[in-house]
């Protein structure tokens, strides 16, 4: 798989699976909507600051994210760490009308944060083979890249 492969398996995924451990030493896996990207090294996601993972990764921001296509039988492994963000900055980008639902006092409701996934390294898998991602491949590809939200960049392609 090449690394722009990697990069449109990530910008067509909706959702990408948390694996991380709570504070009892139990290994867990969440399934979160993940769209915004900063190339194949970094990741956004908005969450409520009072879930379980959230006061897990607090702890401990050892964790992987895993992109998935299962029709194409593709899958990206990234390892890495969990940071939390309240900054009002991170909280806009990824606000979308109707999160009010979920937090009724807009973006500033203190239930509403955004975890940052860095890699530090990764696996990937697809029907005609596996390897491995570097942090220095990460870093290479991600060069000069800014967020961006990458389901929108390949439905605006379709």
């Amino acid at each position: 798989m090449t690394k722009d492969e990697m990069m449109n398996l990530i910008n067509r995924s909706l959702f990408a699976m948390i694996g991380y451990t709570d504070e009892e030493g139990r290994q867990n896996v969440r399934r979160v909507f993940c769209v915004w990207h900063r190339g194949l090294g970094r990741h956004l996601i908005s969450t409520n600051t009072s879930s379980s993972h959230v006061q897990s990764l607090k702890k401990n921001g050892n964790a992987c994210l895993y992109f998935s296509d299962d029709t194409a039988f593709e899958g990206l492994c990234l390892f890495g760490k969990f940071k939390l963000h309240f900054e009002k900055e991170y909280r806009e980008l990824l606000w979308n009308a109707g999160d009010e639902k979920y937090y009724p006092k807009g973006v500033e409701d203190e239930d509403y944060c955004i975890l940052e996934f860095t890699a530090e390294g990764g696996r990937f898998y697809r029907y005609d083979g596996k390897g491995d991602l570097s942090a220095e491949e990460i870093e290479a590809y991600d060069q000069g890249r800014e967020f961006e939200n990458g389901y929108n960049t390949v439905n605006a392609e379709i």
